[in-house]
């Protein structure tokens, strides 16, 4: 894709915003099959803090198709840093907005969520948006990404489907290196590497009101409903963004 790219915390983000993702996506999804599937994963704070230690998550970053900023202090940084983003671009977001922009039929798997969950987000996809089908869902046991037989079972699974678009929801990073790890084998045209979107698409969980996203605070309504899960995650984001940050702007 010839798009400009800004270097930020180790990853290069693709200045794009909502629309323009969206596009480029689906013009990839109604492509011909390439020789590898592409990939789009959308950082925020927490995976650019992940990123300095894990040469694995660094080396999946760097095989994307698509990277987008999920979160507002990224763009926040990168207006602060001069490489500046047109806007959040989340994977909660692209989704339903790829789904809403479908004008010709999409074939979607959904891999990922709690069992009965996809189930649940693929009756509500097609009732409200009759040009996408989904075409299989499936929720991997606890502990499958170590599992050979149950991961050839899931490709083979996928294969069978054939979509043009596979949205996995095991959450980061085991969704950014489980989709790098296979990338050669997925037989899908583009996955989205999309957290809980599809806890989102089911009704499973609610994102937080459009004010709250809108003024970057999206982080704080999370904390407020998983308070035990994210708080020692935030705490240590709080503590070690505002030194990458510091670290960049030294080096500018």
């Amino acid at each position: 894709m010839n798009t400009n790219k800004i270097s930020l915390f180790g990853m290069q983000i693709d200045r794009v915003d909502l629309a323009a993702a969206t596009t480029q996506v689906l013009e990839w999804c109604h492509a011909p099959r390439g020789a590898r599937c592409r990939y789009v994963v959308t950082p925020n704070v927490d995976h650019a803090v992940l990123l300095q230690e894990r040469e694995d998550l660094r080396n999946s970053y760097a095989d994307a198709s698509l990277v987008t900023a999920d979160g507002a202090p990224l763009v926040l940084a990168a207006k602060i840093l001069r490489r500046p983003l047109p806007e959040r671009v989340a994977g909660s977001d692209l989704a339903p907005r790829l789904l809403a922009s479908a004008t010709q039929p999409l074939r979607v798997f959904l891999l990922g969520a709690a069992p009965g969950v996809a189930e649940r987000a693929a009756v509500k996809i097609q009732t409200q948006w009759p040009n996408v089908q989904v075409v299989d869902v499936y929720s991997p046991p606890l502990g499958f990404e170590r599992d050979d037989a149950e991961n050839q079972a899931i490709l083979v699974r996928i294969a069978a489907a054939s979509p043009d678009l596979l949205i996995v929801g095991f959450g980061a990073p085991k969704q950014e290196l489980w989709v790098h790890r296979f990338q050669d084998q997925l037989a899908a045209k583009v996955a989205l590497c999309a957290g809980a979107t599809i806890d989102f698409l089911a009704g499973e969980k609610r994102r937080s009101p459009r004010w709250m996203q809108k003024t970057g605070l999206e982080w704080l309504h999370r904390l407020a409903s998983e308070p035990r899960r994210l708080f020692r995650r935030y705490a240590r984001d709080a503590w070690i963004f505002p030194q990458l940050v510091w670290r960049e702007w030294r080096a500018m």
